[in-house]
């Protein structure tokens, strides 16, 4: 950021990370439509920070996710195109119609209401195996111990995944998208294994097809019509990305929220009645995506007054979006009772989160249930000590250590 009165930190340095919300608040107010260097490549960018312009540019085909057939030539040479060189480029999060509302009609055939009502059933029993093996300890890792095997299990049950590969797709999800410039020459690597892996998974369900989503999505059919088998692929390897790791940050940046603001977790925990208000006000208050994934503009375009030209790159920024006071009354205020609550925590238009009915099932389930269970929680680190990890896509925090009080 550029200016002798930009008080905040610049966008994607350190500081940033561990807070993005003053250099959101600033831009909003001085630079909405903000031209800046992305660290990595030196790719000269755009991030919208509004609410209006992130929901906007989220919606208007003018900006395209399908950054390998848009991007322009210092985009792509920078290794930015999401899953470059792999089934990825053409996966349903990235490409736009018509071959998104094909892919996404298809997949819809294995989303079922009574598939759905069974993965409640799932994330229930996995939830309270996990708060169980959290019990034995006088202290545990909510990220390590609790997030993070929840999310693995669960997905691994939906969509007939091994659990002992999911640290092996966590190590591949953050080659895929690493915060550090000096680890680009690796991301083609993560996405081959993600890919790799969803290859092995649906060719295991074509032969021996069982009750999951991997197996449903195999069988999908409409008019004659299926999902190849490289569709297949990055579909499965779309549904791993988005329902784990997703998963993990969201329920963490949660559990934080509800410990810094104890009125508003008795609230959760008294008022069963409340809990998709609540997890939707969660989504919003601090969400796991910090931003959508790249749209590139396909002509030129101005926004504000801000001319954007052919093949530029622009990032929506979700966390800043929420907390915008000309959408949201007290923005920077968590209020579980907050209603209506038109959040962008899992984005919007064509392209809102594949995980999206899955982060929210869980949520559901697993944050009531974890501070039924430990009415007592408390952190077992200062405050101030507390990390997120540094990725300009997600905001997860490292470890969450809780001393866990009196059991129920």
């Amino acid at each position: 950021m550029s200016g002798s009165t930009m008080q905040a930190a610049e966008l994607f340095s350190a500081q940033y990370f561990q807070d993005p919300y003053p250099s959101f608040a600033w831009l909003r107010e001085n630079s909405p439509v903000h031209e800046f260097t992305f660290p990595v490549g030196d790719v000269r960018m755009w991030c919208v920070t509004r609410y209006e312009d992130v929901r906007a540019v989220l919606a208007d085909p003018r900006f395209s996710p399908e950054s390998a057939t848009w991007g322009n030539e210092a985009f792509r040479q920078a290794g930015l195109v999401t899953g470059a060189g792999s089934v990825l480029e053409a996966a349903v999060t990235v490409v736009d119609p018509p071959a998104h509302t094909r892919l996404r009609r298809l997949a819809m055939q294995a989303f079922t209401p009574r598939r759905i009502t069974r993965w409640r059933e799932t994330v229930v029993r996995r939830v309270d195996e996990t708060l169980r093996a959290c019990a034995a300890r006088e202290q545990f890792d909510v990220m390590g111990d609790f997030a993070g095997p929840v999310s693995a299990a669960v997905m691994g049950e939906i969509l007939g995944l091994t659990i002992e590969r999911h640290q092996d797709l966590v190590d591949a999800l953050e080659q895929a998208f690493p915060s550090d410039a000096a680890l680009m020459d690796r991301v083609p690597e993560g996405f081959a294994r993600i890919c790799a892996y969803a290859e092995e998974l649906v060719r295991a369900k074509r032969g021996r097809p069982a009750a999951d989503l991997t197996s449903a999505l195999v069988t999908a059919e409409e008019e004659g019509d299926r999902l190849s088998e490289d569709e297949l692929t990055a579909m499965v390897a779309a549904m791993i990305m988005a329902g784990s790791d997703t998963v993990r940050a969201f329920v963490g940046n949660a559990v934080l929220a509800l410990l810094d603001h104890p009125a508003q977790r008795q609230l959760l925990v008294s008022r069963p009645d409340l809990t998709p208000c609540a997890v939707e006000e969660l989504l919003r208050f601090d969400g796991a995506l910090s931003t959508a994934l790249f749209r590139i503009a396909t002509t030129d375009v101005e926004l504000h007054g801000t001319p954007i030209p052919a093949g530029s790159p622009v990032i929506a920024a979700l966390l800043s979006a929420n907390r915008d006071p000309a959408q949201f009354s007290d923005p920077d205020r968590l209020d579980l009772t907050r209603s209506p609550n038109r959040h962008l925590g899992l984005g919007h238009g064509l392209h809102n989160c594949l995980g999206a009915a899955l982060a929210r099932v869980e949520a559901e389930v697993a944050l009531p249930a974890l501070f039924r269970r430990f009415p007592d929680l408390t952190l077992a680190l200062p405050r101030e000590e507390v990390r997120y990890i540094e990725n300009w896509a997600m905001r997860r925090i490292v470890r969450l250590p809780v001393h866990r009080g009196g059991a129920r």
